[in-house]
């Protein structure tokens, strides 16, 4: 059961990003897109609401294909902490009462998610992975040229 599990750890990272960014998009989406359901008032583009469906949205995106994971996540999981003290703490300490729950488990897992990063099955590693081959096929290709 140990080597089955150490086997799959990066794909579950890449299967932990991707859940999460769907499911943290949809919060933005709701806000600029009116969907899946329509927003509980208009957004505004200059408003704390509109700023944070924007994050939400676009930076829910990137994580979502796994591009820039660690910088987005770790603005993210700042973004998601700002939430959780701005409009859940104040509702008093406990998160199941001040409905802060989300904001909390977001926040640590992008936490984790900018130091561990988007996992195999992200645009992140198709970018590092190919460096090497492009600098090889450079390379290999400068050597056969002739010198004139």
């Amino acid at each position: 059961m140990n080597s089955i599990t150490t086997r799959w750890t990066p794909q579950l990272l890449s299967i932990l990003r991707i859940v999460t960014a769907f499911l943290f998009v949809e919060h933005g989406m709701q806000k600029w897109l009116d969907f899946p359901a329509p927003a509980q008032s208009p957004t505004h583009l200059m408003s704390m609401v509109g700023i944070s469906g924007i994050l939400e949205l676009v930076g829910g995106l990137l994580l979502l294909m796994g591009l820039f994971t660690r910088p987005m996540a770790f603005v993210l999981s700042g973004f998601m902490a700002f939430a959780y003290f701005i409009a859940h703490a104040p509702q008093g300490f406990w998160p199941l009462l001040n409905h802060g729950e989300l904001a909390v488990m977001y926040c640590f897992v992008f936490l984790y998610m900018s130091a561990a990063g988007g996992g195999p099955w992200s645009v992140d590693a198709w970018l590092r992975d190919r460096k090497p081959a492009e600098a090889g096929f450079a390379h290999r290709r400068h050597a056969h040229e002739s010198p004139n």
